[in-house]
């Protein structure tokens, strides 16, 4: 399948720090979320997602406080978060520190008092009384019809607001699979054409992926939560990397991580999943090919769920434990050749196959070297025939290790080393 768009340069070696503004802060604005840019530029965040920031619809709304996901109006800012002033400094702040800002859209639905139910309800699904509906079983929102083409255009127009007045340069398009591909195809081409944006996309539907940059590591992450539980075994998550590898369309790139919005609050932090998997987790998802999400507050760590309808904020009391764990991580990716999108990685046999995974990238002459202990246990690990010689450096501890035919590691459980030449 070929792809027939390119992504933005900047986006393709990029990281990706998920934004809830809500529980963010005290205040859950804008404005109180701005002071922490400096922090997360130090910590080497490129690329910062707002969950959405549309005002929230009140009919069925849940909770207190209502689903981000349940918008009132595509052109205007909840008054929660602030204003649309506040949002275009907010974005202008981000940019001159050298960040990038996407917004979350949501095409699939709206909440239920929706401006264009009252303007447009053609542009809604009915039933044969004229009611509108929802065919996923979501209460607090309702489905558009993509066969009327005004609603179409509408919606791009919305879109098109947000790029050209706050000047944000992309979008992470919700559940975008439930919205024909033919549209998308529109949206990126009228779009693009203001200035190139950065596509990502709610998906794991092989045809979108003609048109998103950056899609969802779903498959990844529900696959470790199976090793981790003990279902299967290391050999097929190793599958499910061959196919991230050869089965995707060149110029498409998963987005891998251990928690985002959904998962926190429906599935449980990554420490409820994962225990102390956890780690090497997201050393994998910083060093891997693809692009790395963080979530609000893992750099904390995270240990509880955030609700989604209600307010129970953040707690950012003194340095994030994890701040420079994930600094390490994520400043390797920018500097480091052997992390640029074109070193594919290349799995390695070790003494361990059956708990440990091991992978190396090379490129420009430099190379990483990666070795997880994905287990309970520690380990005593050599590399069997690795092509991998040389004078390296743990990324970590900036220790000298030389790696030769007869190199080994002890690793205690769920520990990792990270190798540079």
């Amino acid at each position: 399948m070929t792809r027939r768009f390119s992504p933005i340069a900047w986006s393709i070696n990029s990281n990706i720090y998920e934004v809830n503004i809500r529980q963010y802060t005290t205040e859950g604005t804008f404005n109180a979320f701005a002071q922490h840019l400096p922090r997360l530029k130090d910590m080497g965040v490129d690329v910062l997602w707002f969950m959405p920031i549309t005002p929230i619809s009140k009919e069925k709304r849940q909770g207190t406080l209502g689903s981000y996901y349940a918008c009132a109006d595509y052109k205007a800012i909840n008054p929660e978060f602030g204003t649309l002033a506040d949002f275009k400094s907010l974005v202008k702040k981000a940019h001159e520190l050298g960040q990038k800002v996407i917004i979350d859209w949501v095409a699939n639905h709206t909440g239920w008092d929706h401006i264009w139910t009252k303007s447009n309800p053609e542009f809604y699904k009915q039933d044969a009384e004229g009611n509108f509906y929802d065919t996923n079983n979501w209460h607090d929102v309702i489905d558009l019809n993509y066969y009327d083409h005004g609603m179409r255009t509408a919606m791009i127009d919305a879109m098109r607001f947000w790029v050209k007045e706050c000047d944000i340069d992309g979008f992470r398009c919700d559940m975008c699979h439930l919205v024909p591909l033919d549209f998308w195809f529109r949206a990126r081409v009228e779009l693009d054409a203001i200035k190139p944006l950065f596509w990502l996309g709610e998906t794991l539907d092989v045809p979108y992926l003609q048109v998103f940059d950056c899609f969802y590591g779903w498959r990844w992450m529900s696959n470790t939560q199976k090793y981790y539980r003990q279902e299967i075994n290391l050999g097929q998550l190793k599958d499910v990397l061959n196919h991230y590898q050869y089965d995707l369309p060149d110029g498409t790139f998963p987005m891998l991580f251990t928690s985002n919005h959904d998962e926190n609050t429906w599935n449980g932090t990554e420490y409820e999943k994962y225990g102390e998997m956890a780690t090497p987790l997201a050393v994998f998802s910083c060093t891997w090919n693809g692009v790395p999400l963080i979530y609000t507050g893992q750099e904390l760590p995270l240990r509880k769920r955030l609700p989604f309808f209600d307010k129970d904020e953040v707690n950012w009391n003194g340095t994030p434990e994890l701040q420079t764990f994930y600094k390490t991580l994520l400043q390797l990716r920018k500097q480091h050749p052997a992390l640029q999108i074109v070193a594919k990685p290349e799995i390695l046999v070790t003494s361990d196959n059956d708990r440990v995974l091991a992978f190396t990238r090379k490129n420009e002459g430099k190379e990483l070297v990666v070795i997880l202990n994905l287990s309970a246990q520690d380990v005593d690990v050599q590399l069997s025939n690795a092509p991998v010689q040389g004078k390296f450096t743990n990324v970590f501890t900036q220790q000298p290790v030389t790696v030769n035919g007869s190199f080994s590691a002890r690793l205690k459980a769920w520990d990792y080393l990270v190798l540079t030449s």
